[in-house]
Formats: structure tokens, C-alpha cells, sequence
């Protein structure tokens, strides 16, 4: 169910941020709390789902922090709703067949098939592509260098 909640907006945001501040030495969690005005220990829960869920990989110690586990231009928006969805655990009333024939006949397959174009839509938005138009809006990258990857 494609459902824009504040973990979403902070899902995304915490990523593009890593991607766009990415430099030798990881992103730490309370640097991206700063930037993006998110609760900390709300912040580190949806850090650790997307760890677990390979869009991110951590890094202990003192200089510890995230970095992206793959290039930017692999992780879609898409990708990542799919996942935060996953983390809420809600259950999308799309799946069960509750209300009207009408509802059922119509609105049922409307709502289907205009959450399946959207869907469509934010896979074909990258991580790269958000960081393009953050440096075209003119927003301050805190990397000296601009880096995608490291492994």
C-alpha cells in the first residue's frame, strides 16, 4: 500500500543525505538528524531497517556510522517504500474485500491500478537523481568531494 507517512519522508530522506554528504568516512546518525531535523532515536530504527534491508551498511566504531551499500543510481524510491511499508506492518485494505459491489467492481481496481502506476513511477527515480536536483536547487553538500560508493 503506497502510504506517504512521516517514516517514509525520514526512509528517504536519511538516504539521500547519506548519498549527498557520502565521503571517505561514514555518515554518522546524529549529523543526518541535524540536516534533516529527525528525532535521533527515530532516526536510528529506520537506519537499521534499511541496513537490514541492504539499501545501507553500517559501520562501527568512533567514526562509525552509514554508507550506501550500492551506487546511488541502484537504489530507487520504489525500493525503498517497499521497505518502510514492510517496517509499519499495516495492512493495506486494498487485500481484503470489504465494502460495496460497487466498491469492489470500481473504486477497488481504480485504486489498484493508480497505486501500481505510482509505484512505477518512484522505481524510476534514483537516489542519483535526487542528489542531481539537490546540487540544481543550490542545496549545501558537507563532502569535500562528491563520492557515490565505496566498498
Amino acid at each position: 500500500m503506497l502510504r506517504l507517512t512521516k517514516k517514509l519522508i525520514f526512509a528517504i530522506d536519511a538516504v539521500v543525505d547519506i548519498a549527498y554528504n557520502a565521503a571517505e568516512t561514514p555518515v554518522q546518525s546524529k549529523e543526518i538528524a541535524q540536516r534533516q531535523g529527525i528525532p535521533r532515536r527515530y532516526l536510528e530504527q529506520v537506519l537499521q531497517n534499511l541496513v537490514k534491508a541492504e539499501i545501507l551498511s553500517g559501520v562501527r566504531g568512533p567514526r562509525g556510522g552509514y554508507r550506501l551499500s550500492r551506487e546511488r543510481r541502484r537504489i530507487s524510491l520504489g525500493e525503498i517504500t517497499r521497505i518502510v511499508d514492510q517496517m509499519e506492518g499495516t495492512t493495506d485494505p486494498l487485500e481484503e474485500p470489504v465494502g460495496s459491489e460497487l466498491g469492489q467492481a470500481v473504486l477497488h481496481p481504480l485504486w489498484m491500478e493508480l497505486q501500481e502506476t505510482a509505484m512505477k513511477q518512484l522505481d524510476e527515480v534514483s537516489i542519483e537523481d535526487l542528489c542531481t536536483r539537490a546540487r540544481a536547487a543550490g542545496v549545501q553538500c558537507n563532502a569535500s568531494e562528491l563520492f557515490d560508493f565505496m566498498i
